[in-house]
């Protein structure tokens, strides 16, 4: 797999920043965008624009076979049973509230148990904690092991008789750690519970077969794995999503409207109210086909490689730590780090003075955060448009910024 050839695959990184060619280590917050994904969002926008389902006419048909075809592909790249089960949203935060909002509310009784882990996403927190207060429900945390994994004995000692929906990250933004979802699912269901599974940091990066690792639900975000901002998934077994109440309603979603009552459209239709997001399925489909071509077992196995040579340079500055698991097998394509006595903002800014683009904050993980005794850090991550020689870009960077903290202060 050359990086090289599949970077010139991306324009906006045939580009200076600060009069450095730039390096773009940020692809976790929002991953950039090949041609094949920006040239069929302008095909469809010049030749084949209108709304869809709703015409006879020619535009109407050949943008409904190009929504319905994204819909397909997306089905195919998590092996759902059909498209029934595929529903568009804006993207995972949309995702988990539709799930929160349709099943929880529908189905949990006072005392039931919501279970998440540590090291959650805010949009993997919030809807629980909102649904909890209302319905009378406890939220529960499964604890994470020194080096920011989960033990399989810590969720069953987690997940009880009571406990009813159970939902966690299948890989950290922030620690990188790749979690046992398969084994988590067993577990729940063996307790009775569902299986709701973030795959916002997995699907841009490996391979998901929802039937084999057999989640209930399943949300992802079309940004992070080269589709547009805008788009996202959700997949939910269809018979649990035939039982769900829509969570909004109006065009599009409904089958019959009368003066005091209505009746829905089928699945998946009835999820998707009002002029749906046309273009950016179009683009989500795109992606899927260009992430198809190179392969997810080779984007996954070359980005082991690249955290792998990251964590070992990175390793040789002084005052410099890294949180997640160590064994660059267990974590996805990134590393969170500190410098001693540089706040990650002054990290993140000295960095893009040479360049180099990285994110730092509490990365929508605060809970997190106060588990590892931070209250913020920087993060390098990778996706199959870098290499080695960004590595080292970074690691210079980062000496240089050590240094200039070191000087000035």
């Amino acid at each position: 797999m050359m990086a090289k050839d599949i970077k010139s695959y991306f324009p906006v990184l045939n580009q200076e920043v600060n009069g450095h060619p730039l390096v773009y280590l940020d692809s976790a917050a929002t991953s950039q965008k090949p041609i094949q994904v920006i040239e069929a969002m302008k095909r469809y926008y010049e030749f084949d624009n209108s709304n869809v389902h709703r015409g006879v006419h020619t535009l109407g048909n050949r943008a409904t076979d190009l929504y319905e075809g994204a819909r397909d592909k997306v089905r195919k790249f998590i092996n759902a049973k059909s498209t029934k089960e595929i529903i568009f949203t804006r993207g995972t935060t949309t995702s988990i509230n539709k799930v929160a909002a349709g099943y929880a509310r529908q189905n949990l009784q006072e005392g039931d148990e919501i279970v998440i882990s540590m090291m959650e996403h805010h949009s993997n927190i919030i809807p629980w904690q909102q649904v909890a207060k209302e319905k009378g429900a406890v939220l529960k945390y499964i604890d994470l092991e020194a080096d920011g994994t989960i033990s399989l004995e810590t969720v069953r000692q987690t997940i009880t008789s009571k406990t009813k929906i159970v939902s966690v990250m299948m890989v950290s933004n922030v620690l990188g750690t790749i979690n046992p979802i398969k084994e988590i699912a067993k577990i729940a269901h063996d307790n009775g519970a569902i299986m709701v599974v973030d795959g916002a940091q997995a699907a841009p990066h490996m391979k998901i077969d929802v039937q084999d690792i057999d989640c209930d639900f399943l949300a992802f975000s079309g940004h992070k794995m080269c589709a547009p901002t805008g788009i996202g998934v959700l997949y939910g077994k269809q018979a649990i999503l035939e039982n769900m109440e829509p969570v909004e309603f109006g065009g599009e979603m409904i089958d019959f409207v009368g003066l005091y009552e209505s009746t829905w459209k089928e699945l998946p239709w009835k999820f998707e109210g009002g002029t749906p997001i046309i273009a950016g399925a179009i683009g989500l489909g795109a992606a899927i086909d260009f992430l198809n071509e190179i392969g997810l077992e080779n984007i996954e196995a070359y980005e082991h490689k690249l955290a792998a040579y990251a964590m070992d340079q990175m390793e040789t500055i002084d005052g410099l730590t890294i949180y997640g698991p160590r064994d660059a097998n267990k974590r996805c394509g990134l590393v969170t780090f500190n410098l001693d006595d540089v706040h990650p903002h002054d990290v993140a800014t000295v960095l893009d003075m040479s360049g180099i683009a990285v994110r730092a904050g509490h990365h929508c993980a605060q809970p997190l955060m106060k588990w590892l005794q931070v209250t913020a850090t920087a993060r390098a991550s990778f996706y199959m448009y870098n290499d080695e020689a960004d590595i080292d870009k970074l690691v210079a960077g980062l000496r240089s910024a050590k240094e200039y903290f070191n000087d000035v202060f």
